[in-house]
């Protein structure tokens, strides 16, 4: 494993920490702060003392300072706020010390010992608590001065394999013993240990088919997309652990490709966390409201200076290390489903992002991911995800986990040939119509790319294993004009969160209006969605429609009554599905793509992708969110040809192209069963 650290900085680094620890236990003994600051400060060095996942447990939560709600009740709603977001900084305290980051312990240490100076020197000298501006700036500038550190570290962790914390635990340990999972400084629970156990049960070749499925998946990629694998030198892993095994043979599998892996831990950080989602490796959801709570801790310091500041580490880092960032791959993602499902409590005491602040997210997430492709190009990199359940699912965990497994390995040659017969029909078509059936409202018609030869060129790509995995859509970019109707699903899980009753409206391909009904506030409802699937635009295109064909994953998910719980991976294939935002084609649409039959993709682009070629300000919005409707829901899908003649792809959620019937199989077996 690469030192993080020379000799000298160690020393200097351990010195300062060890005045630091003592200088928290005296905090925790003293008594210089009135009540309730003086509680929070004891409270807090207590538990930097001996640190612990289980302090913001569920159970936990309700009279913790971690929780907003509780901190704005007791400390007022700016100090609140501040403290409530101190503690969360200082919840990911067990993580740096397992991984032997001590400046990250340090400076989270020596910030708590600032602000806790602030408070008892006001009381000292004025008799009073500080301002509320001289505790956000203290806040402010670690943040802001820091990142120079934080976001620089995040960006080599991801693309530099010397650093390999994880991957030496993964590679060396004994993984018959658990013990090895309490090594990664993770919050390990019984979903983490349930997998690892299980998989113990499964014998070496079982073990490296899985993996393989994994790797191949990969590679496959990159020949299907014309992409040269071979100047390429590292991959990074995410997932959950407790996969440690199947990790472990697809780390071997791409060091025979010739690719080094990096497996990185989620983003920790205020400065370069997004929102709940988990982008590295992970163990349990300590508590997803906590998380949900503090999902927009940003609008504690994002401005225009701290964008600023961003971009410059961002880019300085990636300038240092673009050698690296050059050869990087892409990742290969490794996600689970069956969570308990969670449906967030919405909160006015946790921090929310400003109309201004919401612009700047927006503007940010474009500008970063613009550098990022700069130094690692889109059209040179790919990725894969495949996705397992964990033992949260229920009883039948096992039959589901060894269902998804056939799952992933089905006979795409099969699946290949009855999708040709899908894509052949929508291509009759100019456009296609998608109603719902009974009280699903969706009404939506789906403007294609036109085609000028069709026996050389496709609008709709024939997805098969490689890059999403398991098999079963077909996918294309539709056109945005002449794109109208509404879209609806009763249930949906999206990113972790459940939508009810979710609907949204689109003219000329962007999202006019949306609502769902999960809380009883419409305009909570509204900036549910915005902050989470719009992810704060004021509207996004529609740049995926797809229609999903793997009606096994449906017929499963049904049998075990776990539909609303898969993850949009699997979902995705079990019904047409929508994704807004940006296009699958997102920073490759130059990229020639070819279907099985050899014809090309035409359908890359859209007219908002296309000002990219004009438009010094064209900026893509850097998030694709699928929304599927389930078969139960479908009335039907029509290509319609531009003199209104109408070409069925499905009826009552049963498909009826020609060449296709056997998809209607495990529907038809689910149903007498």
């Amino acid at each position: 494993m690469q030192d993080l650290y020379s000799a000298e900085d160690r020393s200097f680094y351990l010195e300062r920490l060890e005045l630091s620890d003592d200088r928290i236990k005296e905090i925790a003994a003293e008594s210089l702060l009135k009540e309730p600051f003086g509680s929070f400060f004891k409270d807090t060095a207590e538990f930097m003392i001996r640190p612990s996942y289980e302090y913001g447990k569920p159970e936990n939560y309700k009279e913790n300072w971690l929780n907003p709600v509780y901190a704005v009740e007791k400390l007022g709603k700016e100090k609140g706020r501040m403290m409530s977001f101190l503690a969360y900084e200082l919840f990911s305290l067990m993580a740096f010390k397992a991984e032997g980051k001590i400046f990250d312990e340090l400076i989270l240490k020596e910030l708590f010992i600032e602000i806790y100076n602030i408070f008892t020197d006001s009381e000292r000298e004025e008799g009073a608590l500080p301002a509320d501006e001289t505790v956000k700036n203290a806040l402010y500038s670690f943040v802001s001065d820091y990142a120079d550190h934080t976001v620089r570290e995040r960006i080599i962790e991801q693309i530099d394999p010397d650093r390999s914390f994880a991957r030496d635990i993964i590679m060396n340990s004994d993984l018959s013993d658990l013990s090895y999972l309490d090594r990664f400084g993770e919050y390990i629970d019984d979903d983490v240990r349930g997998v690892a156990e299980y998989l113990l049960t499964f014998s070496d070749d079982e073990i490296r088919s899985m993996a393989d499925t994994f790797t191949e998946g990969f590679r496959i990629g990159f020949i299907n997309t014309g992409k040269d694998l071979s100047k390429k030198k590292s991959v990074c892993i995410r997932y959950m652990l407790g996969f440690e095994r199947i990790v472990r043979a697809s780390v071997e599998n791409f060091e025979a490709m010739g690719l080094k892996t990096t497996i990185y831990r989620r983003a920790l950080t205020a400065a370069t966390r997004s929102g709940m989602s988990l982008n590295g490796y992970f163990g349990g959801r300590v508590n997803k409201q906590m998380e949900f709570d503090h999902r927009e801790d940003s609008a504690l310091f994002l401005d225009k200076a701290f964008v600023t500041r961003k971009l410059e580490v961002m880019r300085t880092t990636y300038e240092e290390f673009k050698d690296k960032a050059a050869v990087f791959a892409g990742p290969a993602v490794m996600d689970i489903f069956g969570e308990k499902p969670f449906l967030p409590e919405s909160h006015s005491e946790a921090y929310e992002l400003s109309a201004e602040q919401q612009k700047l997210s927006v503007s940010l997430a474009a500008k970063s991911g613009s550098l990022v492709n700069e130094y690692i190009r889109g059209d040179e990199r790919s990725f894969t995800i495949i996705s397992y359940p964990i033992p949260s699912i229920g009883r039948d965990f096992k039959a589901i986990f060894s269902e998804t497994v056939k799952l992933n390995t089905l006979d795409y040659e099969k699946y290949k040939l009855m999708q040709q017969k899908i894509i052949d029909v929508l291509e009759m078509g100019e456009k296609v119509e998608v109603k719902g059936k009974g009280k699903n409202r969706t009404d939506i018609t789906v403007s294609l790319h036109e085609l000028k030869d069709k026996t050389k060129e496709t609008v709709f790509e024939n997805c098969v294993a490689d890059v999403n995995i398991p098999v079963g859509e077909v996918f294309t970019s539709p056109r945005l004009t002449g794109t109208d109707g509404t879209l609806f699903v009763s249930e949906v899980y999206l990113n972790g969160l459940r939508y009810e009753n979710l609907e949204f409206k689109f003219k000329d391909g962007f999202v006019t209006d949306y609502n769902c009904t999960n809380f009883d506030d419409e305009e909570k409802n509204r900036k549910y969605i915005k902050d989470n699937i719009l992810h704060h635009n004021e509207s996004l295109p529609l740049g995926e429609f797809a229609i999903g064909t793997n009606t096994t994953a449906y017929a499963m998910a049904r049998r075990y009554n776990i539909f609303s719980r898969l993850e949009i991976l699997i979902a995705e294939k079990t019904g047409p599905h929508f994704a807004l935002g940006d296009t699958c084609y997102s920073r490759a649409e130059d990229v020639k793509v070819y279907n099985p039959d050899k014809r090309e993709i035409i359908s890359k682009d859209n007219e908002h992708t296309e000002k990219r070629k004009t438009d010094p300000d064209f900026r893509y919005f850097e998030c694709h969110t699928d929304v599927t409707i389930p078969y139960e829901e479908l009335g039907s899908i029509t290509a319609i040809d531009k003199d209104g003649g109408r070409y069925p792809i499905i009826i009552d959620g049963r498909f009826v192209v020609e060449g296709t019937e056997e998809l209607n199989q495990p529907l038809d077996e689910y149903i007498k069963a």
